[in-house]
């Protein structure tokens, strides 16, 4: 698989989602091992998670301590996988969402994730949603602080826009290193913080680069291009979106979701479609 770069860690085209395996509809733990060590076999080097994927109120960190196990299970080398993980939004366990920036609680909740995943530093840490109660430069200044004590290796953001992109890179000193944003065909409104990312040198990962777990087998059938693309190189339209991605800037890392080792197989074989120019035009139009 071709590489990419988040901060000075060389990691695969195509990154593997952990979420479908923890919340409502999970597949057993069984399949779910599966699914990660088909991703690892692929040369998949990029896990994302976070504390608030899972589905009851009493386990948080429930896809967090899924890798643990598979990534411990894992009968090869995983020293160069890189497990990002957030903090900073919570589910009650009723389905809801919710958020908490405040630095004391982002640093509780980062700790809590390092024993989870049984490291000594987390490779790649998020704020995961800003908090309008609290000031956003306080939220990252607890990430900074974090970063400087050791705990984490990289830093990062999700769900932000261009002016806080730039204010979390202020904040860290210029270590910002990703942006995980939601972007995918039904969901075009974060290309100006693509765009900032590729300026920048900061990676991007697309959440949710398929249309998200409800959507992403239709993609084909709700975005015709795609379907019609994939036909033409005997592929997946899922392929051809993340392809398509991929194109858009070397920045940019998607990780897709899943729960099953067919479809992480099918979306790492992504990173080796090239699309013409004519191709990625048409797509662009959708």
């Amino acid at each position: 698989m071709q590489t990419r770069r988040i901060g000075d860690a060389e990691v695969g085209a195509i990154g593997l989602g952990g979420m479908p395996m923890s919340i409502e509809g999970r597949p057993d733990e069984q399949r779910s091992i599966a699914t990660i060590h088909a991703a690892l076999d692929a040369g998949v080097t990029l896990i994302d998670t976070a504390d608030a994927y899972h589905r009851d109120a009493n386990e948080v960190g429930h896809n967090e301590s899924l890798i643990a196990d598979a990534i411990a299970s894992y009968g090869g080398d995983t020293s160069d996988v890189l497990i990002a993980t957030k903090g900073g939004h919570l589910r009650p366990g009723d389905g809801s969402w919710t958020v908490n920036g405040s630095p004391d609680y982002l640093k509780q909740a980062c700790d809590a994730s390092l024993k989870r995943l049984g490291v000594e530093a987390i490779g790649l840490y998020q704020f995961h949603r800003p908090d309008p109660r609290v000031d956003y430069a306080d939220s990252l200044g607890a990430i900074r602080d974090l970063l400087d004590a050791g705990k984490i290796r990289f830093a990062g953001i999700s769900n932000a826009d261009p002016r806080r992109i730039r204010l979390a890179d202020d904040i860290l000193d210029g270590r910002l290193v990703s942006v995980q944003n939601q972007y995918s065909p039904a969901f075009r409104s974060s290309e100006p913080e693509l765009e900032l990312c590729a300026a920048m040198d900061i990676a991007f990962l697309p959440w949710s680069p398929l249309g998200g777990i409800s959507s992403a087998a239709g993609l084909g059938s709700r975005f015709v291009a795609f379907a019609e693309v994939g036909a033409a190189h005997g592929v997946s339209p899922q392929q051809v979106c993340l392809a398509w991605m991929l194109a858009k800037a070397p920045v940019v890392i998607p990780i897709p979701g899943s729960s099953r080792p067919e479809t992480i197989r099918d979306s790492v074989r992504a990173a080796e479609l090239e699309l013409s120019a004519e191709e990625l035009a048409r797509l662009d139009t959708v």
